[in-house]
């Protein structure tokens, strides 16, 4: 394992399907040239073999990447024309409705569709073009789902819809709204249905538990979140424990350990503990769900299994290149995917760091607890470079939380999982079962609760690539500096490296606090529109004199809450749900108690009517409104220009309150805030109103690309707020929506990008504040 041969050609191995990789990255944004790129890779292979140079190291080196990239290129432009068929394409560019059939690679409950009003991944199998079924098999993401029952995965659904497409380099080809509700028409697989029944059996089995172990133990055991409440979900994130909780390798791992323990206090036969445990691996991918996510994570599991076992350790690298490579060759798109990164990134630390790193640490501390502190600080030091793509900050408490759960987690998944197969069988004993598996989940949840709220939990840090190339770059210099995976260099060289790798952490600390305490105190306290980052979701505030109003809630508490404490706004004079879907009110709670006035659009769920409910229970006046409806917020007019009086407009996005704030007479700037209306809708709202000019537009629906764009091009508004989560799985914002505001002049305020965003007014006219500035965008 120490042979310096063996670590090389290791590392030799490992470089092409980095290399390849990194074309499936380039490639998926202009699959047109793929063809171009593979013939080339392979022309310049062949030339390099045949070259009598072909024995010197860097040529030699070049041949196995060179020979990656044609392969790669060739799958891109493969799978390109698979991915948009021309009976997909001629619909997507029609923008007419036709009649479909999905198949759902998600399951899909009452309660979540109820509440997210539908979004749902799934692969459009069949079209019905001029009366013919055209079969396919396009990856999409369904829109407007309302589930009437439980719908498991592989679930067959049909109905009227309309296509709207996405960018080339999208995971999803297209988004599919709803004409007429999707309907059920085909069972799931037997084997995907009787897994489904376990899932929701042992749901209904962690009903009379109290508390946030009840919560958390299906996510530990069977993947499942539901339960999980907005507090917990955060704080599992900021104490980098929410792995735990995502169907990843670390729970395949432990389902492989498990088998290989038994196997071996029994003396298997290594081939037969491989089999065994293979087996066990396959099955717990059925219970989970074999979502794609879920059948990667397996993959990477069972690679680090095939390497362990083989007892060659060192050969897990080319392995698991082999893996990347042909991962990425089967599905090019996976590439870009932030989960399919992290899995690589934390198997590779897995099989490379954490070895190196436990026997450094094993000087000071018996060997168990070695291992038990290196892998997680292996895992984490990988991907956290990554990470800060999605969040600017690095956890300083990750690694002691991992550690205090570490015990924890394989206790409460494979307990939990053996609760999950005996419901259906003996109730009773599952539920003891299930009240053991409590114990550690609950450990779990206190240890995110405590350690996510400790002083310096989170170290800020720069956003964006440049702040990942950063931090790993200063990782990779601490790597050096202790010698892992192997020692560089003298130790005078190494000492070197560790006091500038302080003295840059040092500087770089100071400097992301001074640009955010320079950044907080600058922020205008003269504001008028402030857009909070509510992540995947809406929440803008309008204030005018002492009264403020709240356009929408967004999906979470915690985001709201936190954006109302920044802003010290404790009352809201009046709330306006532009409609029910849960990215628009399911924040509502955090507001309940403290609203006066309520205004809401056409109710048509269960679920539309709790929450109005609730807020008439909370003591607020509640009016449903459309077309016409005028008031007053302090010296600030407004009105309702959508939905129209007349009935003929379903509920939903297309029913959104529009309102149209300020203007002729009023003494804050004008905004249009467009709800989530699409293109058809909002073409129809601009023949029926002169709308004019506004300052500021709400751009509809978080910046979809079903938009029309000559509404935008007469309102000509000079800032454009854009409430969208980064890393959202639906191509929001549209690039080329994007580009037609940035045509028009518009100043973005990008929630993805920048945070809170504040418009004010001065001298010099409007003024945008935003609380960071802009960064890489995450792709899907």
């Amino acid at each position: 394992m120490n042979d310096p041969a063996i670590r090389l050609v290791d590392a030799r191995l490992a470089l092409p399907a980095l290399v390849g990789w990194l074309a499936a990255v380039g490639l998926i944004g202009v699959p047109g040239a793929a063809w171009a790129v593979a013939g080339a890779a392979a022309v310049v292979a062949a030339g390099l073999a045949a070259s009598p140079a072909r024995a010197r190291g860097v040529v030699a080196a070049s041949i196995p990447s060179l020979i990656a990239i044609a392969l790669i290129a060739a799958a891109v432009a493969l799978a390109a024309p698979a991915r948009l068929p021309p009976a997909v394409h001629a619909v997507i560019e029609s923008g007419e409705a036709v009649t479909a059939q999905f198949e759902l690679e998600q399951t899909v409950t009452p309660t979540v569709a109820s509440a997210w009003g539908s979004s749902a991944r799934a692969a459009l199998v069949s079209l019905d073009v001029e009366g013919q079924q055209v079969a396919v098999r396009v990856p999409v993401r369904l829109l407007g789902l309302t589930a009437t029952e439980r719908w498991p995965l592989g679930t067959r659904l049909e109905g009227t819809v309309r296509l709207i497409g996405l960018e080339p380099a999208d995971e999803r080809v297209a988004l599919v709204r709803s004409v007429s509700p999707l309907q059920p028409v085909g069972a799931p697989a037997p084997l995907l249905a009787v897994t489904d029944d376990l899932r929701a059996g042992f749901l209904d089995l962690m009903q009379p538990f109290d508390g946030d172990g009840a919560d958390l133990l299906p996510g530990l055991a069977i993947g499942d979140t539901t339960a999980v409440s907005d507090e917990l979900d955060s704080a599992m994130k900021r104490s980098a424990l929410s792995h735990l909780v995502a169907v990843s390798g670390s729970n395949c791992a432990i389902v492989v350990g498990l088998v290989l323990g038994v196997g071996t206090l029994a003396r298997w036969p290594r081939p037969v503990r491989v089999v065994v445990a293979l087996l066990a691996l396959g099955g717990f991918v059925v219970l989970v769900t074999p979502e794609p996510s879920v059948v990667r994570a397996a993959v990477m599991a069972a690679v680090v299994l095939l390497a362990l076992v083989s007892g060659r350790p060192a050969r897990g690298l080319p392995v698991l290149g082999l893996a990347v490579l042909g991962i990425v060759a089967l599905d090019p798109w996976i590439s870009r995917e932030y989960g399919f990164s992290l899995s690589v990134l934390a198997t590779a630390a897995l099989l490379v760091l954490a070895g190196p790193i436990a026997e450094k640490l094993r000087r000071v501390m018996p060997a168990p607890v070695s291992l038990w502190i290196a892998v997680p600080l292996a895992a984490q030091l990988a991907c956290q470079p990554v990470l800060i793509m999605l969040a600017p900050e690095v956890p300083l408490s990750g690694v002691l939380a991992n550690i205090l759960a570490a015990p924890a987690a394989p206790i409460a998944t494979i307990v939990g999982m053996i609760a999950c197969l005996l419901a259906p069988i003996v109730p009773p004993i599952a539920a003891l079962v299930a009240a053991i598996a409590w114990v550690p989940s609950a450990w779990i949840a206190g240890v995110a609760h405590v350690s996510s709220g400790l002083p310096g939990a989170l170290l800020p840090w720069p956003e964006g690539l440049g702040g990942a190339l950063l931090l790993g770059g200063l990782t990779a210099a601490g790597l050096l500096a202790a010698g892992v995976p192997a020692r560089l260099g003298t130790v005078a060289v190494r000492r070197a490296i560790a006091a500038l790798l302080v003295v840059s952490i040092v500087v770089i600390m100071g400097a992301t606090a001074g640009v955010a305490a320079l950044r907080t105190l600058g922020r205008p306290h003269d504001w008028v529109y402030a857009q909070c980052d509510v992540g995947q979701g809406d929440a803008v505030l309008v204030r005018s004199g002492d009264e403020v109003a709240l356009i929408d809630t967004g999906p979470r508490a915690e985001p709201l809450r936190s954006c109302l404490s920044a802003l010290g706004v404790h009352h809201i004079d009046l709330l306006v749900l532009t409609h029910f879907d849960l990215d628009h009110v399911g924040a509502v709670d955090v507001v309940a108690g403290r609203v006066d006035r309520v205004i809401v659009g056409p109710t048509g769920r269960e679920f539309d009517e709790g929450v109005v409910a609730a807020l008439l229970d909370a003591g607020a006046q509640v009016d449903t409104v459309a077309d016409g409806e005028r008031g007053m917020l302090g010296d600030c007019a407004w009105r309702v220009l959508w939905p129209p009086t007349h009935r003929g407009i379903d509920p939903g996005n297309d029913a959104s309150i529009v309102l149209a704030i300020g203007g002729p007479g009023s003494s804050c700037p004008s905004m249009l805030a467009l709800g989530d209306l699409d293109e058809t809708t909002q073409r129809m709202l601009a023949s029926t109103h002169d709308l004019g000019r506004f300052d500021v537009v709400k751009v509809s629906h978080h910046g979809s690309p079903d938009q029309y764009l000559e509404l935008y091009r007469a309102v000509a508004a000079p800032v454009a707020l854009i409430g969208v989560g980064a890393g959202n799985g639906y191509g929001h914002p549209a690039p080329g929506l994007l580009a037609e505001l940035e045509g028009l002049g518009a100043v973005l305020g990008r929630s993805d990008e920048h945070g809170l965003v504040l418009v004010s007014t001065g001298e010099a006219g409007l003024r945008v504040w935003r609380e960071r500035l802009s960064r890489v965008r995450p792709e899907n």
